[in-house]
C-alpha cells in the first residue's frame, strides 16, 4: 500500500498502523532525505504531487493509495489520471466541507480543491473512500505551543468558539482500517473527538496536563490578523476567523464515526494534551495547516 505525505502529521502514524498489522507499505516523499527517518521496512520512493511524471515508480504494482494532497491545485488531474492507470482503491484525506454545521460552511479555498478532488477521483470509477476530519487537536501545538513554552498569555479570536477536536492518531487508525480492511469502499467518514469544547476550554485542558496556570486573553479579529501577518496566509486567516465567528454559541459537530470503525471511544482532548504536554515545555510546532 502506497501512502503520500508520510512524514506528514497523519501519514506517518498510518505507516506505523499498517505496519502493525503486517501490510507491506510505501512511502512517497518529496525529499531522498525524509525517508531515511521511516521505518526500515518501507519500501521508499521519491515523488511529487506537483510533477505527476514522478509518481510513476511508487505506483507501479501499487495496492489501495493514502492520498494526502500536497500541492499546489493545478496538478490535481493528472494525478489522479495516474492513480486510476495504476491502482484499483484510493483513501482520500478530505474535509468536512458537506458537514451541515456552520463552522464547516464557511468559505475555504482548502474545502474547494478537497472538493474538485472528489469529484475527479468519481469521474475516473475509482474505488474510494473519503476520510473528513474535524478540527485536528495537534493544531494547538502551532497555535497555542509558542506562548504556552515561554510563559506568555494565549492570545487568541473566538475564545467561545466549539469544537471537537479530533486526535491524529484516530484519523490515521481510521485511514489504515479503510487501507487494509474490507467493507469501506465507497464510505464517507466525518471524524471528530468526543466532546465540544470552547477554545478557552482547551487552552485550560492543556494547562491541567501541565499542571499549572495558563492565562486567556480575549483578542479581536482585526487583532489577530496582525499577529498572524507574515506568518500565516491571510486566506487561511480569513477562513479561521470566520468558522471560528460561525462556531459561537453552537455545540461543535460530534460523530461516532472513530467509534463505530475502531470499536474504541475517540481520544479525548485532555487525553491528547496530556500524552503530548512535553511538546509545549520543549520542542518545535508543526505548522497548522500540515497533515
Amino acid at each position: 500500500m502506497l501512502v503520500t505525505g508520510a512524514t506528514g502529521r497523519i501519514g506517518r502514524v498510518v505507516i506505523d498502523q499498517l505496519l502493525h498489522a503486517g501490510v507491506p507499505v510505501r512511502a512517497l516523499t518529496r525529499r531522498t532525505e525524509a525517508g531515511a527517518t521511516l521505518p526500515a521496512k518501507v519500501e521508499v520512493f521519491t515523488g511529487d504531487l506537483a510533477a505527476p511524471e514522478t509518481l510513476d515508480p511508487a505506483l507501479n504494482g501499487a495496492g489501495p493509495v493514502f492520498l494526502v494532497w500536497t500541492a499546489p491545485p493545478q496538478t490535481a488531474a493528472a494525478v489522479v489520471e495516474r492513480l486510476a492507470a495504476h491502482v484499483q482503491r484510493v483513501v482520500f484525506l478530505s474535509s468536512p466541507h458537506r458537514t451541515p454545521h456552520p463552522f464547516f460552511r464557511q468559505p475555504n479555498p482548502m474545502a474547494v480543491l478537497h472538493a474538485d478532488i472528489e469529484r475527479l477521483i468519481a469521474a475516473t470509477g475509482l474505488e474510494s473512500t473519503i476520510i473528513r476530519p474535524g478540527m485536528l487537536a495537534s493544531n494547538s501545538l502551532a497555535w497555542w505551543a509558542p506562548a504556552i513554552q515561554t510563559g506568555e498569555v494565549v492570545r487568541w479570536p473566538h475564545g467561545a468558539a466549539e469544537t471537537a477536536p479530533v486526535d491524529d492518531r484516530d484519523i490515521a487508525a481510521v485511514a489504515a482500517r479503510a487501507l487494509y480492511q474490507d467493507g469501506h469502499v465507497g464510505a464517507d467518514y466525518v471524524l471528530t473527538g468526543p466532546e465540544s469544547l470552547t477554545q478557552a476550554a482547551q487552552v485550560d485542558a492543556i494547562a491541567d496536563a501541565l499542571g499549572r496556570q495558563i492565562a486567556f486573553e480575549e483578542i479581536t479579529p482585526d487583532e489577530f490578523r496582525r499577529l498572524s501577518e507574515g506568518m500565516v496566509p491571510s486566506s487561511v486567516v480569513d477562513m479561521l476567523l470566520a468558522a471560528w465567528s460561525a462556531a459561537v454559541g453552537r455545540p461543535a459537530y460530534i460523530t461516532a464515526a472513530v467509534a463505530d470503525i475502531l470499536g474504541t471511544a475517540p481520544r479525548t482532548f485532555r487525553q491528547w494534551a496530556a500524552d503530548h504536554a512535553t511538546v509545549f515545555t520543549e520542542g518545535s510546532q508543526p505548522s497548522a495547516t500540515s497533515r
